[in-house]
């Protein structure tokens, strides 16, 4: 496909926008109840601006960033997104192989549909698998125990979705899980063709209907039907003491991802942990949440170096990417970006999405005066903004 028209993340979300049914648009786009957070983790970029250097020599620059005993070629990665097969057949591997031919790291969302095993078999390994874990030992064993086996080494756990969020724009959609036929839905996707021939059509044809593959310890139902341990069964009960019970059994690395207060950054320093993603999932959980840009400098203020303190939410350029380097992200997800890349073009799709990101950091280093994004910090920010930002969080 040629993909010489797309110039930026908005070109891609515009096409993703015409090929898909609204009920499965408005399950990508949307947030929670009046979409507070949503709107928030994109304003809050407008609100830190830029002060470039000049004359600085950057005509030899990098974007590598170490994490762990790992380096990668550039400060991105590919964050857990769920039920991805309602965009394209075969998604979480197209968005797998994409991060994997880029070298840059993808986290598997537990509520996906390809086996976590079939991915890491067809991409060489390297995949990171985030967990929605019930609070109870005895299940989270088996789970691990998968794990273990399918030889992932880092393992991320959702820490915000105690309770389903209240997203009353799918239920205006009619858009349900379990997954419930319509007669709206079916007249949706009859007045979407090419999503019904090539995304629901050939999913059936070939692989059936999408199973929640990854959410527990075994493939799953498919997502017409609840868990037999329902779809939040226990994560209501789940507390740090269970983190620290994983981390004592876990040998690889163990991330909490849902991070917006700094008390609990400190808690996963305090457990052991290898790492936390500030994020407010997307804004699709609790409405009103901090942007997870405005949560960053006060969580990274009270985690010692070299802790790793990864991000995600609301993130469509490289500029947005160095902001948050800047006030000392160690890596940045991006989530609906890469999706709307997979819907247009699958892996290829991701791929250039993932380009995107990458050559906007390497133009805008070179105009911010930076040739090395490790010398990359806050001394790029404009002060004034800068202080109003860390201000409200010392109030807070």
């Amino acid at each position: 496909m040629n993909l010489d028209s797309y110039f930026s993340v908005a070109d891609f979300e515009a096409a993703a926008r015409r090929l898909l049914p609204r009920a499965v648009y408005g399950y990508v786009v949307g947030g929670t109840e009046d979409g507070l957070t949503v709107n928030a983790n994109r304003q809050c970029f407008d609100q830190l601006m830029f002060r470039p250097r000049g004359l600085m020599g950057v005509a030899a620059r990098s974007q590598t960033v170490q994490l762990w005993d790992r380096s990668y070629p550039s400060p991105i990665g590919i964050a857990p997104m769920g039920i991805t097969a309602i965009c394209r057949r075969q998604c979480d591997m197209e968005l797998a192989k994409a991060a994997r031919a880029k070298g840059l790291p993808f986290v598997l969302s537990g509520v996906s549909n390809t086996p976590l095993e079939t991915i890491q078999a067809a991409t060489g390994g390297g995949t990171w698998y985030q967990g929605y874990f019930p609070g109870d030992t005895e299940r989270l064993e088996r789970i691990i125990d998968r794990l273990r086996k399918a030889d992932i080494d880092v393992l991320v756990v959702t820490s915000d979705t105690p309770v389903a969020a209240n997203r009353e724009n799918n239920e205006r959609n009619g858009f349900t899980l379990p997954f419930r036929p319509s007669w709206p839905l079916f007249w949706d996707g009859v007045r979407h063709p090419r999503w019904s021939y090539q995304v629901f059509l050939k999913t059936l044809l070939n692989e059936g209907i999408p199973r929640l593959a990854n959410l527990y310890e075994e493939i799953g139902p498919p997502i017409t039907r609840e868990p037999k341990q329902g779809f939040r069964g226990g994560r209501d009960l789940l507390t740090w003491d269970h983190l620290s019970w994983l981390r004592e059994r876990w040998p690889g690395k163990l991330v909490v991802k849902g991070i917006l207060h700094p008390d609990d950054a400190i808690e996963a320093v305090d457990r052991g942990m290898d790492g936390i993603i500030v994020s407010n999932h997307g804004g699709r959980q609790l409405d009103g949440a901090l942007p997870a840009l405005t949560a960053l400098p006060g969580i990274k203020a009270v985690v010692p170096e070299p802790f790793p303190v990864m991000i995600d939410g609301g993130f469509r350029r490289g500029t947005d990417v160095l902001k948050a380097v800047a006030l000392g992200a160690r890596m940045v997800f991006v989530g609906r970006p890469a999706l709307y890349g997979a819907t247009v073009a699958g892996q290829q799709g991701v791929a250039k999405v993932l380009d995107m990101f990458s050559t906007e950091i390497d133009r805008n280093l070179a105009l911010l005066g930076c040739p090395d994004i490790k010398d990359f910090g806050a001394y790029y920010l404009d002060p004034v903004q800068l202080a109003r930002m860390n201000g409200s969080q010392e109030t807070a």
